[in-house]
């Protein structure tokens, strides 16, 4: 049974991988920098600041910290050593094109998804449907979590427990806050 997921997986890889061309190379290329990310973090940081009065605006962005620094700490702390499921790029794409590094040996399940959709489910749960530039961070997610499979960094399971790793955990410690605080 495990075998036969990790063939489908090896095989949708294949298949989501299979698309490169000049501009999506350097489309995903970007979308995958960890420094691109820093203008929408200062972006964040003073929406919360125009929205909420700062206490409010700290909580939320100790919220998002919280979240982000604990999602990436499951997924690379834990699963990628406890699972050394190794990347496709140190496995299968030695006669494929691999744009930009490869990264660590292991990677299951995937930091950047984790992240990513740890920062968009922690945003949308503080701001609900106030504002649909939520969505715009959901986009976000789902194109820097595809940018590691058509770089050749992660499967897609990778990639799908890692985002689920960043909504879990963003909505647990949402509601920890709740608890503990009045949000």
């Amino acid at each position: 049974m495990i075998e036969q997921i990790l063939e489908w997986d090896k095989n949708a890889f294949l298949w989501l991988n299979s698309y490169h061309n000049f501009w999506l190379d350097k489309t995903m290329l970007f979308f995958s920098a960890s420094k691109v990310w820093i203008p929408l973090y200062v972006l964040i940081i003073f929406l919360f600041f125009k929205n909420f009065n700062w206490q409010n605006a700290i909580k939320f962005i100790l919220i998002i910290i919280a979240s982000v620094a604990l999602s990436d700490f499951i997924a690379s702390g834990i699963f990628k050593p406890y699972f050394q499921r190794l990347r496709p790029c140190h496995e299968i794409l030695s006669e494929m094109i691999l744009v930009g590094k490869c990264g660590g040996q292991f990677g299951f399940a995937s930091s950047h998804a984790a992240n990513s959709f740890a920062l968009f489910m922690s945003i949308f749960l503080i701001f609900r449907r106030q504002n649909l530039w939520i969505f715009l961070l959901l986009f976000w997610a789902i194109i820097v979590s595809y940018s590691r499979i058509y770089l050749g960094v992660h499967y897609p399971i990778d990639i799908l427990v890692g985002g689920c790793i960043g909504i879990v955990i963003s909505l647990s410690i949402y509601k920890l806050f709740k608890l503990k605080t009045s949000l």
